[in-house]
């Protein structure tokens, strides 16, 4: 157990509250697109009765290749952001990639990610934790799970408790990922909510050459395994139609099997909590 739950927004993550579930398409496609994907997630989560927050990224800065799409960019990104915020009432999260960022980013963002690249960047992780915002960092597919103790010491050294880690797989050759579910338990023992994110774990890194691939028909297994383990959040890509994603479409869910998803989930994370969900 987590020694205290973060919150974000009204919703509590950890502590044995309710399974918080964090979803959206990998990166902002068009405003259209944004406010029509959250409003489509929140009306899910709210018929399941599963606490949800937004995410999606302005600017995705680790594309595979120079061509890649990578979002509209920071001003118009936050922009959409802070619209569906206002429209649909949920939290956000998108992640940030440059010191310069978090400042501009704090203002709309409740969540501010720490991409899995960027983990061990000692000046970075401490920037955006100085924001006072929640902290969300990834742990980075070259870390074993302990060592992630390393990157919330920096964290914590702000003065900003208010941190999430996320287990998105570790490297298992070359263009794979795989889950080890004992990861889990590892990161849990430090005191702090764990997130376990179940598409980019099932990314094959630069697997189509110019683009990552990915496994998708493993996202609603592997969900429900971390779930079964104890997470206190889920992480997950959700797109109206992956196959036409602009980013990280093989491994992001279809939006028509959200909801049904989420009761699955919603149930097994009740039985592990004696359905004492708040």
């Amino acid at each position: 157990m987590a020694a205290k739950p973060v919150k974000v927004g009204s919703i509590e993550i950890g502590a044995g509250a309710p399974l918080a579930v964090i979803a959206g398409p990998c990166v902002i496609e068009s405003r259209e697109s944004a406010l029509r994907h959250a409003a489509a997630l929140k009306e899910a989560a709210d018929r399941v009765g599963v606490p949800y927050i937004f995410k999606s990224s302005y600017d995705k800065a680790n594309r595979s290749s120079l061509g890649s799409f990578r979002g509209p960019g920071l001003a118009k990104g936050l922009e959409i952001l802070a619209e569906v915020k206002q429209k649909t009432g949920v939290p956000v999260l998108t992640d940030v990639h440059e010191k310069e960022q978090v400042g501009p980013a704090k203002e709309v963002i409740d969540i501010l990610q720490i991409p899995a690249f960027l983990c061990r960047q000692t000046d970075f992780v401490v920037a955006v934790a100085r924001s006072g915002r929640v902290v969300n960092v990834k742990k980075g597919q070259f870390l074993a799970p302990w060592d992630i103790r390393n990157v919330i010491e920096k964290i914590l050294s702000t003065g900003n408790d208010q941190l999430l880690v996320t287990e998105r797989g570790v490297s298992f050759g070359y263009n794979n990922l795989v889950s080890d579910m004992r990861a889990l338990v590892v990161m849990r023992e430090l005191g702090y909510p764990v997130v376990f994110d179940a598409t980019h774990s099932l990314q094959l890194p630069g697997g189509l050459g110019k683009a990552s691939g990915g496994e998708r028909k493993y996202i609603a297994p592997l969900a429900r395994a971390s779930v079964a383990v104890g997470v206190d959040a889920l992480f997950m890509e959700v797109h109206e139609d992956p196959d036409r994603a602009l980013s990280d479409g093989p491994n992001s869910l279809p939006l028509n099997e959200f909801e049904e998803l989420l009761r699955v989930i919603k149930q097994l994370d009740g039985i592990l909590k004696g359905n004492s969900a708040r």
